[in-house]
């Protein structure tokens, strides 16, 4: 089974400053997204040193088991952010979201802190593998209200965890067999709250109607075609999509 991916980092149409990073290996099957603290000092130093250091932790750890090395993987870029702020006062208090799509064997070990995503598209249907640490999300898990409601919550972009912010970060990871035809999604949130869930499966379906015979390009128009949607719905955010086609 081989993998097609594609990646794009788009500054948005608001912001004055893209402090996304986006990071693909498709030789080593090691795909991150990071979205730096929109208002803190270095979110763009933050973000840029997650996609350095939590790649770097998987590919010299392969031999360790995958769910340890990717906990591991995110905790050492915890940690460099953290000394980095030490050394210069005016980057204390840099933060990033961290997701991670690292391919080893069939499974997909899906690694993440804060509100940048992974979806999954199978068979068609759209399914979050990840899970938001945000207020909203915080929300929705007591019950408050429904996924619907959340989205209007003017609170949605308060994150509970996010790495490089505290001494020690929780690291979500979950574990998938991977597919033929298995489409994944990882993306900021400049995306997924600028383009609803249904409108980004739609798309997918669209561009990638056969996985099984899909093309580089036909990944790649449909990872520009995502981002050029969040900038048509008002491109508030940097946008970061990667995109990884299982055939």
């Amino acid at each position: 089974m081989g993998l097609i991916s594609a990646g794009k980092c788009d500054i948005g149409r608001k912001r004055k400053t893209n402090q996304d990073s986006i990071y693909l290996n498709p030789e080593k099957n090691i795909f991150v997204v990071a979205d730096g603290m929109g208002g803190h000092n270095g979110g763009d130093i933050a973000s840029a040193m997650a996609v350095k250091h939590v790649p770097e932790f998987l590919i010299q750890h392969y031999d360790m088991d995958p769910i340890q090395a990717s906990v591991q993987s995110v905790r050492s870029a915890n940690q460099a952010i953290l000394d980095r702020g030490k050394i210069d006062p005016k980057l204390e208090g840099m933060g990033t979201t961290v997701v991670t799509l690292y391919f080893k064997g069939q499974n997909l070990y899906c690694t993440n802190v804060g509100d940048s995503r992974t979806y999954l598209v199978n068979k068609k249907r759209l399914f979050q593998l990840s899970r938001d640490h945000s207020l909203v999300q915080e929300k929705l898990n007591m019950g408050i209200y429904d996924r619907e409601q959340a989205a209007k919550d003017p609170q949605k972009n308060v994150l509970v965890r996010t790495v490089g912010f505290d001494d020690e970060v929780d690291v979500d990871v979950w574990t998938y067999k991977v597919s033929k035809n298995d489409i994944f999604l990882g993306c900021s949130d400049g995306l997924h709250g600028k383009v609803s869930d249904e409108d980004i499966v739609y798309i997918i379906n669209k561009f990638l109607p056969n996985p099984a015979t899909a093309t580089k390009k036909d990944v790649e128009q449909c990872a520009q075609f995502l981002v050029d949607q969040a900038n048509r719905n008002g491109g508030n955010d940097n946008i970061s999509v990667i995109l990884v086609l299982a055939q």
